[in-house]
């Protein structure tokens, strides 16, 4: 979860949250901390590319899917517990990203392996920059120029979005057109957003 900005994306808020809420009523009483949770959701992301990479795709969608849900226990935590802190958000935003980049690197070299579509590398890679684009125009946006991306258009792919749609193409066995979609719609929507910011901004 991307504590900071203080809203759900719609596979969060329709699926995410009936699961990682009993996590954390599970968890709350416990002595685990906000940060500690975080570090968990990277490491289930970490199994995931590896899952890949040894060839279980769908062993790595769900594991995907499920550092996504883990991920949001973090912020609810910190909440009931009164931990939320600066260094928090930063820690959650930065581990994320690495969790993208981890994950979708296992799904291209899966693709490498069992697929057999052209330009996997170039398309792989631009999922990857469209991932970690999405999360910069957002931080980069708000702190500049006060402009949120939280409906329209303009919150497409979310993180939880893209974890869902790894798990769905992962279960469906078709990680490199994953991939193509994830590079179309990042990268479509970063765009817009640098239209509509203009627009909001410039007039």
């Amino acid at each position: 979860m991307e504590r900071k900005t203080g809203y759900d994306g719609v596979v969060s808020r329709n699926l995410n949250r009936r699961i990682s809420r009993p996590i954390t009523r599970v968890l709350a009483p416990t002595g685990i901390t906000p940060n500690q949770v975080t570090f968990l959701s990277f490491l289930i992301a970490l199994l995931a590319s590896a899952a890949f990479v040894l060839g279980h795709n769908i062993l790595g969608g769900v594991l995907a899917q499920f550092s996504s849900i883990v991920d949001g226990v973090d912020g609810e935590i910190a909440r009931l517990k009164r931990q939320a802190s600066p260094f928090g958000a930063l820690y959650d935003a930065v581990l994320d990203r690495y969790a993208d980049a981890a994950v979708i690197m296992g799904m291209i070299l899966w693709s490498l392996r069992f697929e057999r579509w052209p330009g996997t590398w170039p398309i792989g890679l631009l999922a990857l920059l469209g991932s970690l684009m999405i999360s910069y125009s957002s931080a980069r946006s708000e702190a500049s120029t006060g402009v949120r991306f939280d409906r329209g258009v303009a919150s497409f792919s979310t993180r939880d979005v893209r974890l869902f749609i790894v798990m769905l193409g992962s279960l469906a066995g078709q990680v490199y057109w994953t991939l193509a979609l994830l590079a179309v719609l990042t990268n479509a929507v970063v765009a817009y957003r640098l239209f509509f910011a203009r627009r909001e901004l410039c007039g």
